[in-house]
């Protein structure tokens, strides 16, 4: 993989991660979390799918550097 790809998924993935903890603090998910536990579908889908692209993104820039 690129470098420069697997740095914007490692930097994409941060952001969608900052922006899922900001969610998961927000009001929606605090009523959410009252009436049903779990925070709303949209903090989750955001933390998720920042994790799986920060680790796509690290694996290529790791891996990147074991070929070079």
């Amino acid at each position: 993989m690129n470098k420069i790809a697997s740095l914007v998924l490692l930097v994409g993935g941060i952001v969608l991660i900052v922006y899922g903890i900001n969610a998961s603090d927000s009001l929606g998910s605090d009523v959410s979390r009252f009436f049903t536990g779990s925070p709303t579908d949209k903090t989750i889908w955001l933390l998720l799918g920042g994790l799986v692209a920060a680790s796509v993104g690290a694996a290529g820039l790791l891996r990147g550097a074991k070929a070079a």
